[in-house]
C-alpha cells in the first residue's frame, strides 16, 4: 500500500530521509509526538502543523523544504500532521506500507514492481475530503507501472487519477497552486513549499512504514 499526503506530509518524509534524517516517527496528535520527542532525548527533531503553520515549540513544521543535510543528517524526527501521519497510522496494518508523492513517484513504482504484490493507493485527503493533489501523486505513480509492466488499472478511481495526471503533469506547480491544500499553503505565507512538493521524480527515495515504534526509514536502494 501506498499513502499520499502531497501536500505536504509524504513530500516532507521522503525529504527528510533524503538528508539523511534516520527515521521518521508517526503521532496522531501534536502532543504525543512532543511528549515523544522529550523523551527521545539529544537528537530528537520535532516537526509538524497545525492549521497549516509550525506549532509552538516545534523545531520544524511541514515544510519539506526546510530539511537540510547539515543540520538534520543522523536524527530522529518525531511528526504529527493534520492528515499525512493519521492515514499512514490507519494504514499500519499492510503488508508493506510506503509514504508517496510526485516527487518519489517513480522509485515508489521500480520498489511496487519489484515486490509483485496487489497495489493500493491511498489518498489521505484533508479532513475527509478528497484532495485533488493526492489523487495527482496515485496517478504519478499509476503512469510509471502502466509504463513499465504490462497491467490494466481497475476501477473507475484508478482510470481517473491515472488520466489526471496525465492531463497535468506538465503543469503541476501551477495546478497545486489552485487546489484547496494550495491555497491554504499560500495564505500562510509558505508559497515556496508548493514547487517543491511539485517535483515529480525528483527524490529517488522508497520511505517504508515499520512498527514498534511507528516509523517511516529510507529502503536502500
Amino acid at each position: 500500500m501506498v499513502v499520499f499526503d502531497v501536500l505536504r506530509a509524504t513530500t516532507s518524509i521522503t525529504a527528510a530521509l533524503a538528508v539523511g534524517v534516520k527515521e521518521v516517527r508517526l503521532f496522531g496528535d501534536l502532543d504525543s509526538a512532543a511528549q515523544a520527542a522529550e523523551a527521545f532525548g539529544d537528537g530528537a527533531l520535532l516537526c509538524g502543523e497545525s492549521q497549516t503553520v509550525k506549532p509552538p515549540g516545534f523545531d520544524l513544521g511541514n515544510s519539506p523544504g526546510d530539511f537540510q543535510k547539515n543540520l538534520h543528517a543522523g536524527r530522529t524526527a518525531f511528526m504529527a500532521t493534520t492528515n499525512g501521519t493519521k492515514a499512514l497510522i490507519a494504514a499500519r496494518e499492510a503488508q508493506a506500507l510506503f509514504a508517496g508523492a510526485l516527487v518519489n513517484a517513480a522509485a515508489i513504482s521500480r520498489e511496487l514492481i519489484g515486490r509483485q504484490l496487489p497495489v493500493t493507493l491511498l489518498c489521505a485527503g484533508t479532513r475527509c475530503q478528497i484532495a485533488l493533489e493526492d489523487v495527482l501523486g496515485a496517478g504519478a505513480v499509476l503512469h510509471h507501472l502502466l509504463t513499465d509492466v504490462d497491467a490494466e488499472p481497475t476501477g473507475d478511481g484508478t482510470m481517473m487519477s491515472l488520466q489526471l495526471f496525465q492531463l497535468h503533469q506538465h503543469s503541476l506547480p501551477q495546478v497545486l497552486e489552485q487546489t484547496a491544500g494550495g491555497r491554504h499553503i499560500i495564505a500562510a505565507g509558505l508559497r515556496d513549499d508548493i514547487p517543491f512538493c511539485a517535483r515529480l521524480d525528483d527524490l529517488p527515495i522508497v520511505g517504508s512504514v515499520h512498527d514498534n515504534p511507528l516509523r517511516v526509514v529510507k529502503l536502500d536502494s
